[in-house]
């Protein structure tokens, strides 16, 4: 996209467990959201992305695995089986506007894997940090998406992204200099 930034990581304590009574869509949401208040309190001023990604399955939402043991029973709910990946983006010209708080879903069919190769993945340390125990980007071959975006799997969903900049770059067209902002 060629768009210079900076990284500056949320606190772990915008990092909270899964809350029940959420559904997918709503929790990858709110925490995008609490990820960008959280560095928009640090920064003060600027264009600020957030975003959290969590993986449902059989009605249970599946975040990042705690440890080798936790990944592997991660994997062995999603092996087989078709699930969902959600990443909610917030998009927000902090402090001037209202954040923007969108959320991508992909549908992605894993393959029957045996335990073997889960072993043999897990020992590669690859799973850890990912939503579902499981990098697409590291080309397995057991996932199928089946509708939706490559790059929200991965963790950013890049033509969700690129609308909402046009929306911030639309909205700041429509201001004028020296007008009150919002």
């Amino acid at each position: 996209m060629g768009i210079p930034f900076r990284v500056v990581p949320p606190d772990d304590s915008a990092e909270c467990g899964i809350c029940s009574g959420e559904n997918p869509a709503q929790f990858a949401a709110r925490m995008a959201f609490q990820k960008a208040r959280n560095v928009a309190q640090k920064v003060g001023r600027g264009l600020i992305l957030g975003c959290d990604t969590v993986v449902e399955c059989k009605g249970q939402l599946v975040g990042k695995p705690r440890d080798m043991d936790h990944a592997r029973e991660i994997l062995h709910l999603l092996r087989g089986t078709e699930h969902r990946v959600f990443t909610g983006v917030c998009l927000w010209d902090y402090p001037d506007c209202s954040p923007d708080i969108r959320v991508a879903c992909t549908r992605l069919m894993m393959d029957f894997i045996p335990d073997d190769a889960i072993e043999e993945y897990l020992r590669t340390g690859l799973w850890e940090g990912k939503a579902g125990a499981f990098g697409y980007q590291d080309r397995l071959g057991w996932l199928k998406i089946l509708e939706g975006s490559e790059s929200n799997v991965v963790g950013l969903p890049l033509e969700l992204l690129q609308e909402m900049l046009a929306a911030v770059e639309e909205t700041g067209k429509q201001r004028s200099p020296g007008a009150p902002d919002n």
